[in-house]
């Protein structure tokens, strides 16, 4: 799987989502402009010793995305789309795109992309979701779809056995 986030403003929320990635061995694409410097304690602290452990790939913007990546099928998720993330059928090498925090994906690129545009069903008059929490959701149901691929699936305890 492959998580895109295009402009990323907070890094608390790139860090864990970073580490969310690490769990799920997904890898993690950030499109420049970002809001904060990778090397910040922030972007670390919340990804934990995780951070080091992310499939990290950064670009210069969308099009250096789509050219270094064979122009992809891209889910994008937005408040806007029409179908939800539950309607759509995710591949093993899936690509999802989440956009900055304060203004998410441009209509624009929504509207050259309306195919794969997906949303998180929400109560009326709610503006949005925490990005960190929407990628977990997205990401889990499409890891789910792919029957969690090569994941651990079976939980331990600490002291006693099941």
């Amino acid at each position: 799987m492959n998580i895109i986030l295009l402009e990323p403003e907070i890094p608390y929320n790139t860090g864990n989502i970073g580490r969310t990635c690490v769990a799920t061995d997904t890898s993690l694409h950030l499109i420049k402009p970002l809001g904060f410097s990778l090397d910040e304690k922030s972007v670390k602290r919340s990804g934990l010793d995780y951070w080091q452990d992310v499939d990290l790939h950064v670009y210069e913007n969308f099009e250096d995305f789509m050219k270094k990546n064979n122009y992809p099928t891209v889910y994008m998720g937005t408040t806007k789309a029409k179908q939800t993330y539950a309607e759509v059928s995710f591949a093993p090498d899936a690509f999802i795109m989440f956009g900055k925090e304060t203004a998410g994906i441009p209509e624009e690129l929504l509207l050259e992309h309306k195919e794969t545009a997906i949303r998180i069903p929400m109560a009326e008059g709610t503006r949005s979701l925490n990005l960190s929490n929407s990628v977990a959701i997205v990401l889990y149901e499409a890891l789910r779809q792919n029957n969690f691929m090569d994941l651990e699936n079976e939980g331990q305890l600490h002291r006693y056995k099941w």
